[in-house]
């Protein structure tokens, strides 16, 4: 199937109608969620954050949610006082905003080695995932249809990522060994990082950016099953190798067997490290088989791209079996396309807070996202959300326009 045939499939299902369906349908409830882990360890590296017991109001369990991370790290940065709606959407940004704190902190504390994440939020039906790195996550759902949630940034199979490190001032390049023959991947220059985007690297140039890679999708009501992992298994199977590789098993049976696939086709060359997270509909005690009959595209997938609010397009109920759909995906680099353009205003004290690292400030001693290096408050009005004096270099520097960030 064509590029232009994949995508006159797409469509778009605005957040707020799918949450709409639910509340006009009484009936509709909170799937189960079960998990397993398995692990194999070569350096001792991976590990995973597992906490299906959270809650975005403290005390109501009405709110709760599930997060799984590879690894863990990250925090949510999220306004009070919203409804389940406002929290979804307000999501893909708070996980942009959690990361690029996470990386102030990690250099802050004086950490260099830097790590991958994948960091998954389950909340009732919607996922969403946010990555930086090669760790990946897929859905396998029940249609038979297995989807990517994120974006591999590893240099040497993303071109558009070599582009933007080399426009940062980083260079690309593959080792040279003596007598000048060059070897092994793709290389980010200094520091001969393989990846373009972490957490915590901070020592081998800021061109190499935490912020993540998001995609927020809606399964159907038949659930579905995510298979989060790091690159020792991703180096070993594709996508859909896993995913065959465990279907019909219980979630905790099913990681052991993908490590168990990973080691007999590759063996334990790096930490092989597995979670299996099964989002399974209430009437059901285990995720059912998914069907073996060869599914239609046209019927296992529906996905579109970003939030349009203004949308308001008749769609039919969703079938019960894989449909998917999309409620917002972004991967930029760049802070001004991923914070949004509304900025929090204490009106009472005439404080702002930080978009990144929460913090109240005097509007003088920081900056908007959008200003330019000759910004004036007198003379300009506010531009995207503001950034306080630390949380602005950083952004600058992995812009290309400062090469450290100021201790």
């Amino acid at each position: 199937m064509s590029q232009v045939e994949v995508s006159r499939m797409k469509t778009l299902v605005p957040l707020a109608t799918l949450i709409g369906r639910e509340l006009r349908n009484e009936k509709v409830e909170k799937p189960f969620v079960k998990y397993g882990q398995a692990a194999l360890a070569k350096k001792g590296e991976d590990y995973f954050l597992i906490k299906p017991d959270c809650q975005w109001v403290p005390g109501n369990p009405s709110t709760s949610f599930s997060v799984f991370a590879r690894p863990s790290g990250a925090s949510l940065l999220l306004p009070n006082g919203i409804n389940r709606d406002e929290w979804l959407q307000a999501l893909p940004r708070a996980l942009v905003a959690g990361f690029v704190k996470t990386d102030i902190e990690f250099q802050q504390k004086g950490e260099t080695s830097g790590t991958t994440v994948t960091f998954v939020v389950i909340d009732g039906w919607t996922i969403t995932v946010a990555s930086v790195g090669d760790s990946r996550c897929i859905l396998d759902t029940q249609g038979g249809v297995v989807s990517l949630l994120t974006v591999d940034h590893r240099l040497e199979e993303n071109a558009e990522e070599r582009e933007r490190v080399t426009a940062s001032g980083g260079e690309v390049g593959r080792l040279n060994v003596f007598g000048g023959n060059e070897v092994g991947p793709l290389r980010c220059w200094p520091g001969g990082l393989c990846l373009s985007r972490s957490i915590g690297d901070t020592d081998v140039g800021e061109f190499i950016v935490p912020v993540p890679h998001v995609k927020q999708v809606k399964l159907s009501n038949a659930g579905g099953r995510l298979i989060i992992a790091s690159d020792g298994i991703w180096d070993a199977l594709s996508s859909d190798m896993a995913a065959k590789s465990c279907r019909g098993l219980p979630a905790e049976l099913a990681a052991k067997l993908v490590v168990k696939e990973a080691l007999r086709s590759r063996g334990l060359k790096d930490d092989t490290t597995c979670l299996v997270v099964d989002i399974i509909p209430c009437d059901h005690p285990v995720l059912p088989p998914t069907p073996r009959k060869k599914q239609n595209m046209f019927s296992s997938l529906v996905f579109g791209k970003k939030y349009q609010n203004s949308m308001n397009k008749s769609t039919s109920k969703r079938s019960a079996v894989g449909v998917v759909e999309e409620l917002f995906e972004e991967g930029s680099a760049m802070l001004a396309e991923r914070l949004g353009k509304d900025f929090p205003l204490n009106s009472n004290s005439g404080l702002v807070r930080c978009a990144v690292c929460q913090v109240d400030q005097p509007p003088g001693d920081g900056i908007t996202v959008n200003s330019g290096p000759f910004f004036s408050l007198a003379s300009k009005p506010w531009e995207g959300p503001f950034l306080c004096t630390n949380c602005r270099k950083k952004k600058d520097a992995m812009e290309g326009k400062r090469r450290a960030v100021a201790q």
